[in-house]
């Protein structure tokens, strides 16, 4: 049995949402930065690489918002990490699933109790944290059925460019993506749910959610309905193209979203480390298995 690792998932968040990393920034050199550091990390776990040109990045040219930096101006384009595991079954290797989060942040921004880094600890380095913790365990036991994607994107805080250029340029043909799931915000537990539990947007838009409760994830329904999460994160951009894809969080409406103090000292560990650990055996299911994840009736987007 796979078991989490707990200082892996420390050492992760130690570097991404260290100051040295300046809040990973939408489109600027600090997201690129978080990029190669998550493709280093993909090749160590022996995930080949998916990205362009033989390597493990996506660049992907965006337009800047009016009023930007001269800085972000320049070029910096997004930087998405990706890579694949393929599967060994010549039957369910084209039906893949995706394990996604976000790479950037906010930046630099405006000093709040003089501090101007907006680190996103929780937002979304959790995130990022989880699929490499999925990365390590698939990567090192037998070959999956299915194929496994692991993409980390970049400018998600701006408007989804970088899963958007992933669902214009991905590693399989689209309809062979049969599920996705990303992660966004783990790193703290949501009071509304029971402890070391996570939460799943759009639980009664598909099967997946109950599915993988079914296997041993501690996983439940979105509390936050009127908050409409669903269409909130990266999944929602392959979700209108028809992939059953949903984000997995735990995301309580803690007053450090977007601040400065959304950092190391404000994460629960033991919280992500339990809930983290709880999906291992249900993706190692998922990703083994024949199931065929589907849209409930009227739950496509």
């Amino acid at each position: 049995m796979c078991l989490v690792c707990a200082a892996c998932v420390r050492a992760h968040e130690e570097f991404l949402a260290s100051d040295a990393m300046q809040g990973r920034g939408s489109a600027t050199h600090d997201e690129w930065l978080a990029a190669v550091y998550v493709g280093s990390e993909l090749r160590q776990y022996g995930i080949e690489p998916a990205g362009d040109d033989g390597g493990y990045l996506q660049k992907a040219p965006i337009s800047p918002p009016e009023g930007a930096p001269i800085a972000e101006k320049a070029g910096t384009h997004t930087w998405n990490a990706v890579g694949i595991l393929r599967g060994r079954d010549p039957a369910l290797r084209h039906s893949a699933v995706l394990l996604s989060a976000h790479l950037d942040h906010l930046g630099i921004g405006l000093p709040v109790n003089g501090d101007n880094i907006y680190n996103g600890a929780d937002d979304d380095a959790s995130g990022t944290t989880a699929v490499l913790e999925l990365a390590r365990v698939l990567g090192k036991g037998r070959r999956p059925r299915r194929t496994v994607i692991f993409a980390l994107f970049g400018s998600e805080e701006t408007g989804g460019f970088g899963s958007t250029y992933f669902r214009e340029h991905p590693p399989v043909p689209l309809n062979e993506i049969a599920a996705n799931l990303e992660f966004e915000m783990i790193g703290r537990p949501d009071p509304l749910v029971r402890a070391d539990t996570l939460w799943l947007t759009g639980w009664e838009r598909s099967n997946l959610g109950p599915a993988l409760t079914a296997h041993g994830a501690h996983l439940v329904g979105d509390p936050h309905p009127e908050q409409n999460f669903f269409a909130r994160s990266d999944n929602y951009i392959l979700a209108k193209k028809g992939v059953v894809a949903q984000t997995v969080s735990s995301y309580g409406l803690h007053k450090d979203y977007h601040q400065p103090s959304d950092d190391l000292e404000h994460l629960d560990f033991k919280h992500m480390d339990a809930a983290i650990g709880s999906l291992l055996r249900p993706v190692e299911w998922l990703v083994n298995s024949r199931f065929t994840p589907r849209w409930n009736t009227g739950g496509k987007p």
